[in-house]
């Protein structure tokens, strides 16, 4: 993990965002870590990832929502059915 003060980041952007490639580098400010520059590609993974987890997130819980209503859920072929999706 790298780190660098703000101050320093600014005379040095170039290099940095060449290290970022590598592994995430830490803008501090105070000594204290603020904010990342990350490679682009490593971005767009982390945030679809980030999209599928709270995805499952929300299906777990529609199920402990079903679970505490004492409900049954209606199967998807039913669905499709009633939706006229499929003969």
């Amino acid at each position: 993990m790298s780190e660098i003060a703000i101050t320093e980041a600014r005379a040095r952007l170039a290099s940095i965002i060449d290290e970022a490639r590598e592994e995430p580098v830490y803008l501090t400010r105070r000594n204290v870590p603020v904010a990342a520059v990350v490679d682009a590609s490593l971005l767009e993974r982390l945030l679809e990832d980030a999209e599928e987890l709270a995805d499952i997130r929300a299906v777990d819980a529609a199920w402990d929502e079903t679970a505490r209503l004492h409900e049954t859920p209606i199967p998807w072929e039913e669905v499709k059915r009633d939706l006229g999706l499929v003969p």
